[in-house]
């Protein structure tokens, strides 16, 4: 039996204003965006580029020392961190260590894109759990959601600030099970396990059973960096203020939409990742944001 879900529509997001912006760039929140290793930074500088379309203040990137000059030269926006890499410029395991008091101080942290090796990668999300401040905020996406199911006492005391990301995949893990059609079932399941907020393709499930789909966007979304975009978005809106399922809602319709422009201006394949983040400021500005 199918799930019910109500749809996001623009009158629905309008009567569910998001935080009036704060004055300066503390002001708009502290975002924190954890990923890039050697061979991907790009992933990381897309999801952190989102973030301030979205309006978040102030950025600060974390990414493999390798590459950590070039993407500061890249975002000259963002403060950057390195983390310590192994030979083969994977994150290195102890390499949370070293920005522990800058996810402290964050309001919220993004940890995942553009992570590539497992034993890393579940070191890292287990030391920023246990090193984010009491209020943070806390977005998993991409290969840090391959690994969230092998640490769910680690995540445990960020129930209610946690928002999950999935692809079909990642989503598989998070169960255990193979995934069905109903993507809002499988979004409610995973919600209810980690407290987590979830957006899971258009589904979108709290952790309290409200449960809504996105209702726009088409297939030009799925290309690569898409999904990086998207959880920028929800980070920045995090740092802003909006609770999680508002972050989640807002974001996930200001994606899908758009994509929506982009399939006009270009085609309805052959977008890509770097022209949703310019669009995205547009897209707030038509929903009165």
């Amino acid at each position: 039996m199918l799930v019910s879900a109500d749809p996001i529509t623009p009158n629905f997001l309008r009567d569910w204003a998001l935080p009036e912006a704060g004055v300066g760039k503390y002001g708009r929140g502290q975002v924190l965006v954890v990923g890039g290793a050697a061979r991907t930074p790009g992933a990381a500088v897309l999801s952190a580029l989102a973030a301030l379309r979205v309006g978040a203040g102030r950025l600060t990137l974390a990414v493999a020392r390798s590459v950590a000059s070039t993407v500061a030269v890249a975002v000259p926006e963002s403060g950057v961190e390195p983390l310590d890499e192994d030979a083969d410029g994977h994150v290195a395991i102890g390499a949370g260590d070293g920005i522990a008091d800058v996810a402290a101080s964050a309001d919220a942290v993004l940890i995942g894109p553009g992570l590539d090796e497992p034993d890393g990668t579940r070191d890292l999300v287990g030391s920023l759990a246990r090193a984010v401040g009491p209020d943070t905020v806390v977005v998993l996406d991409a290969f840090a959601l391959g690994v969230a199911a092998d640490l769910r006492q680690e995540l445990e005391p960020l129930r209610g600030r946690l928002v999950m990301t999935p692809n079909s995949g990642e989503a598989e893990r998070l169960v255990g099970r193979a995934c069905g059609e109903d993507s809002v079932a499988d979004a409610v399941d995973i919600a209810e396990r980690f407290g987590a907020v979830v957006a899971l393709g258009d589904a979108i499930a709290t952790p309290r059973g409200r449960t809504w789909l996105k209702g726009t966007g088409a297939g030009g979304l799925g290309t690569s960096g898409s999904g990086d975009v998207l959880s920028g978005a929800i980070v920045g809106l995090l740092a802003r203020g909006a609770d999680p399922a508002q972050a989640v809602a807002w974001s996930s319709y200001v994606h899908a939409a758009a994509g929506d422009r982009l399939a006009v201006q270009v085609g309805p394949l052959g977008y890509v990742a770097s022209e949703l983040v310019t669009e995205i400021p547009r897209v707030l500005v038509e929903l009165g944001a």
